[in-house]
């Protein structure tokens, strides 16, 4: 579970980037640092939203890979 855990967080900070969270503000902004420090913030905010319960793709992946292997048996 631990996995499928760690694949529903990428796949959130990806799409929590592609919505633009933790982009640079053109005004006001932190610079570089926060440019590059942003994949950070995001990737600590996606697992914090699967810790939470996330958008339940962990729980489908868990299962369709533990599926395969009962299947397989």
């Amino acid at each position: 579970m631990v996995q499928a855990k760690a694949l529903e967080a990428s796949f959130l900070s990806e799409m929590l980037g592609y919505a633009g969270v933790g982009k640079t503000p053109q005004e006001f902004g932190g610079g570089i640092g926060e440019d590059q420090f942003g994949s950070f913030l995001r990737d600590e905010q996606a697992r914090q939203m699967v810790e939470k319960g996330g958008i339940g793709l962990a729980e489908q992946l868990f299962r369709a890979m533990t599926k395969g292997q009962s299947d397989a048996n």
